[in-house]
């Protein structure tokens, strides 16, 4: 009988969204400053057409300015990093997102690095990294990757203080699992990175009060790899084919954990949600920054 509580993350990023609507009106109102958010899609990805499309929608929905920029396959590194530049010499614009992945033909660490680091909203420039590293405050703060962020949002939010609790994440890409660890880290969690290679994984998760699932392989987290009682933050979106037919799953066997776990967040409706809602966070006070203004407090 699962007995796990849903941890839904839809719900709690419509809550989040419409607090940064209120906080966008309130910088037009009070500093007539609209936050402007600006992604450049190169070629025609079916995946990332859909994204950009969602992350336009909800930008304009939360009272910013959306601006798209598409540009053709062929393009060039050298004209991408043209239009970065651009971007970043834009006063209007105070959030650059260049969506991922490019064509092959296309250095993407090069172009991630190209972005102003104080408008870098994905929080994927190496100054961003090592920012959140080495625990920045204040005006070095760094913009923190939308998933990991929204990810301890919904720990925060279920768990209340994190403080002492063991977690691991599994994955160790630069977009998740390693940020996701240093946010732990803030929060005072003792913190394990496992990934596919870790010998005896399942014993290694088996440990964890907090399971991070975020190494991009649908379902490869068993339930019987949960402690009793542990919360599940399932980052994995994956199409695999059932009956003839797509369905979206994690990186967690999702019917298996709920047997096991305490709370886990559900494929979809869990933190997909929550990355753009964390995107539209990180451009408020991306907007904010720059014009000397006191941040948000979103949580």
């Amino acid at each position: 009988m699962s007995t796990a509580t849903i941890i839904d993350g839809k719900k709690f990023s419509a809550t989040l969204r419409g607090r940064i609507a209120e906080e966008v009106t309130r910088l037009k109102n009070d500093h007539n400053l609209t936050p402007g958010l600006a992604v450049v899609l190169v070629g025609e990805d079916p995946a990332s057409q859909v994204y950009v499309r969602s992350k336009g929608k909800q930008t304009l929905e939360a009272g910013m300015n959306s601006y798209e920029h598409k540009m053709p396959a062929e393009t060039t590194q050298e004209e991408l990093l043209a239009k970065v530049e651009e971007l970043n010499n834009d006063p209007a614009v105070h959030g650059i997102l260049v969506q991922l992945p490019v064509p092959d033909h296309i250095d993407d660490h090069a172009i991630i690095n190209a972005i102003d680091p104080n408008k870098d909203v994905d929080g994927f420039h190496v100054i961003n990294s090592g920012r959140l590293a080495t625990g920045a405050r204040g005006a070095s703060a760094p913009m923190i990757p939308c998933t990991p962020l929204g990810s301890i949002m919904l720990l925060k939010d279920h768990l209340g203080d994190l403080s002492g609790k063991t977690a691991v994440v599994v994955g160790r890409s630069n977009i998740v699992g390693k940020p996701m660890a240093q946010l732990l880290l803030q929060e005072s969690c003792t913190v394990t990175i496992a990934h596919s290679r870790t010998k005896d994984l399942a014993d290694v998760v088996r440990q964890a009060d907090i399971v991070v699932a975020a190494v991009g392989r649908p379902e490869m987290v068993k339930g019987d790899w949960i402690k009793p009682g542990a919360t599940v933050i399932d980052v994995g979106i994956n199409r695999i084919e059932v009956d003839g037919k797509n369905k979206l799953v994690g990186d967690v066997a999702t019917a298996e954990a709920m047997e096991h776990a305490g709370a886990i967040t559900p494929v979809p409706g869990g933190v997909g949600p929550m990355t753009i809602a964390c995107l539209l966070a990180n451009t408020l006070t991306a907007a904010s920054r720059q014009n000397g203004l006191e941040e948000p407090n979103l949580l």
